[in-house]
């Protein structure tokens, strides 16, 4: 398969873009239920905890949820989503954006999932082309779109999904198939530790807590990656990104300055740029300071 796609880089391409727009749409589920299955495990093991003090206290109804079941239905009428009606992008065409039974409307959000997948899938082919690395940065291009979806939606980076990012930054980082495995590991750490010594300082001049514990491990993942010598122009690029979209929302959407905003999206863009394109923007800052 390999050398077939290195004689046709276009069927590559489609490969990816086919691929891709399929986990894009499972990407949509895990955005989705991912949050709901952590809240039925954190309720049921409270109250396990808790078990003397709330015992005499009725459970809270809460549906137990996996990935796979219950099959995915429309949340207005129940209507049970057939195969045909959840293919990638053009079922959304196709039904007008509309559930093909009650004609509720359909959130624009799940085809872009989709599209966006495809796309930044299609920019990390053409960037690495047919080669392990392509294989392995795919996988956490589809995992950042998560994070970063769930992040935006409930404030928290799951652990199970940073983790396992990291492990596998530093493995395939044994043999340096993206860095030297010294620096991947020095990245980790560097990565995690920067962060959360600002969290600390922060919370010690304060009193107030300025980002999650997820932040720290996301920041680790990157350096899990990249090594730590990108890590400054990363939470830089962050950083900036951060500030100007917080300011625009408390000056345009009036958002209160005591609602927190979630770190992990620019931290997610910013590293995924400093992944693909990182030595050349440290080149070009480098230069433009000095």
């Amino acid at each position: 398969m390999a050398s077939l796609f290195e004689q046709s880089s276009n069927f590559f391409y489609l490969c990816v873009i086919l691929v891709s727009l399929c986990v894009g749409s499972f990407l949509n589920v895990v955005v989705f239920r991912f949050p709901k299955m952590l809240e039925y495990t954190w309720y049921h093991e409270c109250r396990e905890f808790l078990a003397d003090e709330v015992k005499d206290i009725k459970p809270k109804p809460i549906q137990e949820i996996t990935l796979s079941t219950p099959d995915s239905t429309c949340p207005n009428c129940q209507h049970k989503i057939r195969f045909y009606e959840n293919i990638p992008v053009l079922s959304w065409l196709f039904l007008k954006g509309k559930c093909g039974n009650c004609s509720q409307a359909i959130s624009k959000r799940y085809p872009l999932v989709e599209l966006s997948t495809a796309i930044l899938s299609l920019i990390v082919a053409k960037h690495f082309g047919v080669t392990a690395t392509t294989f392995f940065v795919l996988f956490l291009t589809w995992g950042l779109i998560a994070l970063t979806l769930i992040d935006f939606d409930h404030m928290l980076l799951p652990d199970q999904i940073t983790l396992p990012l990291m492990w596998l930054g530093l493995l395939i980082n044994i043999n340096g198939l993206i860095v030297p495995l010294s620096d991947a590991v020095i990245g980790a750490a560097a990565g995690y530790m920067s962060l959360y010594s600002v969290f600390w300082l922060f919370k010690l001049l304060t009193g107030k807590e300025g980002m999650g514990f997820g932040d720290f491990k996301l920041l680790a993942v990157f350096g899990a990656w990249a090594g730590w010598q990108l890590l400054p122009i990363l939470i830089l690029m962050a950083s900036v990104v951060g500030a100007v979209v917080g300011i625009t929302l408390m000056i345009v959407k009036k958002h209160q300055r005591e609602k927190a905003i979630p770190f992990g999206p620019y931290l997610a863009v910013a590293g995924w740029i400093t992944l693909l394109w990182g030595e050349g923007i440290w080149a070009w800052y480098l230069q433009q300071i000095s």
